[in-house]
């Protein structure tokens, strides 16, 4: 019978070798200890830290490097592929990265799949390949504007919630840019009817301007 931890050096071992041939960073994740177990010389350069402190920090590692309102989305995923043990499986994402508070974040695209089991079958590390995005490129900003979305919805989902049916059905019709009286023609109600509940969506989702009402709209799919 094979020795897990032999296994694990050799495979490791052969990512020594040929890392500096992917135009990526590897890195090896420990789930037992929820640490670094390898990395690709070309991240630890990125990240300015060494193997040996990256496996010293432990979880921490996922706080100090990574845009944390990304992990929100993540994280869950490659739990689930985890759990799931499949053994071809694989989860893709986009995440920010940076080496410290003082510089801007960097997009990387990346994929992490179960790397070693242990004797039972259980996973016991997974490996991800992370490349940068360059900024210049165009999907960099539709990245940003979907993470701002999600952020967005996270922040309102309760509030949203809140609203009724009809306040959902005239919150619609003001980001279409439908007025009050049309409004009314439509749902077969009275125009004042109408302005109460405009000023009533108005309070619940602190809407300022047509934007806020248009964004809140976008959003939840009303639009």
């Amino acid at each position: 019978m094979s020795n897990p931890a032999q296994s694990l050096y050799q495979k490791i071992a052969a990512l020594e070798r040929m890392g500096e041939e992917f135009p990526a960073v590897i890195i090896v994740h420990n789930l037992d200890t929820q640490s670094v177990e390898y990395m690709s010389s070309r991240g630890l350069e990125f990240l300015q830290t060494t193997l040996p402190e990256l496996r010293a920090m432990g979880p921490e590692y996922h706080h100090r490097f990574f845009n944390p309102q990304e992990m929100d989305d993540y994280l869950p995923r490659i739990m689930q592929l985890i759990h799931e043990n499949r053994e071809d499986a694989f989860v893709s994402f986009f995440q920010q990265v940076r080496p410290h508070p003082g510089i801007d974040w960097e997009w990387h695209l990346s994929a992490t799949r179960i790397f070693m089991r242990n004797e039972d079958g259980t996973p016991s590390h997974c490996i991800t390949l992370a490349m940068p995005i360059n900024p210049e490129h165009h999907i960099t900003v539709k990245v940003n504007r979907l993470l701002e979305e999600n952020n967005f919805l996270r922040k309102y989902k309760q509030v949203f919630a809140a609203l009724t049916h009809r306040e959902k059905e005239i919150l619609r019709l003001m980001a279409l840019g439908t007025n009050s009286a049309d409004i009314a023609a439509r749902l077969n109600i009275s125009e004042k009817t109408v302005s109460t509940h405009r000023r009533n969506i108005k309070n619940k989702l602190n809407a300022q301007s047509t934007y806020d009402i248009t964004r809140f709209a976008q959003a939840f799919d009303l639009i």
